[in-house]
């Protein structure tokens, strides 16, 4: 599917409130409600929106606390890859995970309530998975960027 600068512009509105009016959108597209409509569908079905979500305050829900993990695995054996997947998507506290090239196998992002959270985590969950050979962690200090819109 071919995205034009319509459809891009539509995108990026979506992306800061996918709550808004047809109505709103058309508006700021010049396009007719009816217009809108079909081409949000269109994204929808073709699989450009995927899914549409809530950003919550993390302070207010008591996950303000962010780790960055790299995990290096023990061995890179496609049984040892694909099992330390899915121990990991099981893993609510995990936000994100990245297979890396590199030093370290994965990136991990978790979100918990503080740094004893983060002890327990670690110690009772992340590390019970087989076949993690190490792993370092970082704490976010302050929040400078982080965004869920994808540039275009």
């Amino acid at each position: 599917m071919s995205i034009d600068a319509t459809d891009k512009k539509l995108l990026r509105l979506l992306q800061e409130d996918s709550k808004r009016t047809h109505k709103f959108y058309a508006t700021q597209l010049g396009l007719s409600t009816t217009a809108v409509y079909e081409r949000i569908k269109k994204l929808e079905r073709s699989g450009v929106v995927s899914r549409y979500t809530a950003v919550l305050n993390k302070e207010k829900v008591h996950k303000s606390f962010v780790a960055f993990c790299h995990v290096k695995l023990l061995q890179h054996s496609k049984e040892f890859v694909l099992q330390f997947e899915k121990d990991i998507a099981a893993l609510e506290e995990v936000v994100s995970c990245f297979h890396l090239a590199g030093d370290y196998d994965y990136l991990l992002k978790i979100q918990l309530e503080d740094m004893p959270a983060y002890r327990h985590f670690l110690v009772s969950k992340l590390t019970a998975i087989p076949h993690i050979g190490s792993t370092q962690s970082a704490f976010v200090i302050s929040e400078v960027k982080d965004s869920t819109h994808i540039p275009l």
